[in-house]
């Protein structure tokens, strides 16, 4: 697309550059060549700008043009969305087509629509129902009475469980498993007996679930992640977890059984959640929180146990001069 376009696209407004100029990509300040766009969404990397090969910069709205160095600009209210529309439009989803791999196992009683794709060794059990749009790439599984929506995209060796419910646009990356049994065991004096979990997984519209991640069913009732939630790779749910819509998680989260998280939760790597807590909508949990108990929506915590995020830089500030504390208490 020529630059008029592409401000249109965003809108965005354009300064400076050669109109003639057409873009069919984007690519970061370093790397970017005069036929693809790049973006400056960090003030920290202006200084990349002089030596951009870019036909387009986009630039925040309140970029100032002396400091482009000559560059064409389009300005847009977060260059780093403009990013994420552009990226997306210039690689789209795929389209499927109603590919059905030899190699693959489809169960006669599963109700599958007529354009979804399947891919090879894939798996697909009894009473098993499949949206319009799916596509269902190699080694996945898709257990008995497993639902499926629209337009859903199931990566390489994801296990969907018998039962459990995918809403419309669920991306699964691969490996991951949903629905997989809840951790729960009785101590019978003699052994740890087996406790059967009967629940479901509920994942609504727009969830994607990143790689090697789990789910657990629920014990009795569901687990249920709720519209727009972004999970990354390496996170476990435990059984009856409820995840609040458009929360989102980076890696290697672990949450215990029937905790409640809000909606508009950010919650950083390695965070860990006790069980049977609630956590209130939009709150942010910094890298490697433990938390132990409930939390009032909107506050931003760290540390173990969890504490606000302006106490834990106190606590850390003096933790790293108690050795000095310490000789000073020990003269006197």
């Amino acid at each position: 697309m020529n630059l008029k376009e592409l401000a249109e696209l965003l809108n965005g407004q354009i300064y400076g550059g050669d109109s003639s100029v057409e873009i069919g990509g984007i690519n970061t300040l370093q790397n970017a060549t005069r036929s693809e766009a790049s973006f400056l969404a960090n003030m920290k990397y202006r200084g990349d700008l002089r030596d951009c090969s870019a036909g387009v910069i986009l630039v925040a709205s309140d970029f100032p043009e002396d400091h482009a160095h000559g560059k064409g600009l389009i300005k847009v209210a977060d260059p780093y969305l403009a990013f994420a529309q552009l990226q997306r439009y210039f690689h789209p989803s795929p389209t499927p087509s109603g590919e059905r791999h030899p190699t693959a196992v489809i169960d006669p009683t599963a109700s599958l629509a007529d354009d979804v794709d399947v891919g090879p060794y894939v798996v697909i059990e009894k009473d098993v129902t499949v949206g319009s749009g799916t596509i269902i790439h190699a080694g996945s599984v898709i257990e008995r009475g497993a639902s499926i929506g629209h337009c859903c995209i199931i990566h390489s060796r994801a296990v969907v469980s018998h039962g459990s419910q995918l809403g419309d646009r669920v991306i699964l990356q691969s490996g991951a498993v949903i629905g997989s049994d809840g951790f729960g065991y009785a101590w019978s004096g003699k052994e740890h007996l087996k406790i059967p979990q009967t629940g479901r997984v509920v994942l609504e519209d727009d969830v994607e679930i990143g790689a090697n991640s789990s789910i657990d069913r629920g014990a009795l009732g569901d687990t249920i992640v709720r519209r727009g939630v972004k999970l990354d790779n390496l996170i476990q749910l435990g059984h009856n977890v409820e995840v609040g819509p458009y929360s989102i998680m980076a890696s290697q989260v672990g949450i215990s059984g029937s905790t409640i998280i809000g909606a508009g939760c950010q919650i950083g790597g390695q965070v860990g959640i006790a069980g049977h807590i609630k956590i209130g909508d939009g709150v942010k949990l910094a890298a490697k929180t433990g938390v132990m108990g409930d939390l009032e929506a909107g506050g931003t915590y760290a540390g173990l146990p969890a504490m606000p995020h302006r106490t834990w830089l106190k606590v850390s500030a003096l933790t790293a001069r108690l050795p000095e504390i310490w000789k000073q208490i020990q003269k006197k």
